[in-house]
């Protein structure tokens, strides 16, 4: 489906509704993520609570090292640590139709009135996924993702 050049996140899906709106539900990612998420445990997840939406959420790699310190003595140095706190939209969804009650046009940007409306009215849960999970959005990822691809090491194959 060409979608147009200028159309934003929810405009996408909203022009997917004459496909998709008699569907009981769907799944929709963004296409620049990769993971080990195990996709029946999702859907079983998103068909047991019966909501409008279910997002998986993640913790990705800190970008960068962390500190801890007593004054200025560093008590604790830990090389890009997997984050404990900070969920993260992972990109991975499953929708019920009703969610093109929530798209109004090409600009709807997806992740803000839409999923923050959802939210508001408890109608979006989350699948929390604590296993691989990266995205592509340097040109280092691609680097990264490539070399574990390439070297037969890329976790979200493994499966």
């Amino acid at each position: 489906i060409d979608t147009g050049l200028e159309t934003l996140t929810g405009g996408r899906l909203l022009r997917l509704k004459p496909y998709l709106e008699n569907e009981n539900s769907f799944m929709l990612t963004y296409g620049d993520g990769l993971s080990d998420v195990n996709i029946k445990k999702l859907l079983e997840f998103h068909q047991t609570h019966k909501k409008s939406a279910t997002v998986t959420a993640v913790r990705p790699k800190a970008r960068f090292g962390e500190m801890e310190f007593d004054g200025d003595c560093v008590t604790n140095f830990e090389e890009k640590p997997q984050t404990t706190t900070g969920w993260i939209n992972g990109g991975f969804f499953i929708f019920n139709p009703d969610i093109f009650n929530y798209l109004e046009n090409d600009q709807t940007i997806l992740e803000r009135a839409p999923l923050e409306s959802l939210a508001k009215s408890k109608n979006l849960m989350a699948y929390k996924h604590d296993g691989y999970w990266q995205c592509m959005d340097t040109l280092r990822d691609k680097m990264n993702l490539n070399e574990l691809w390439e070297t037969e090491k890329a976790p979200w194959s493994l499966l």
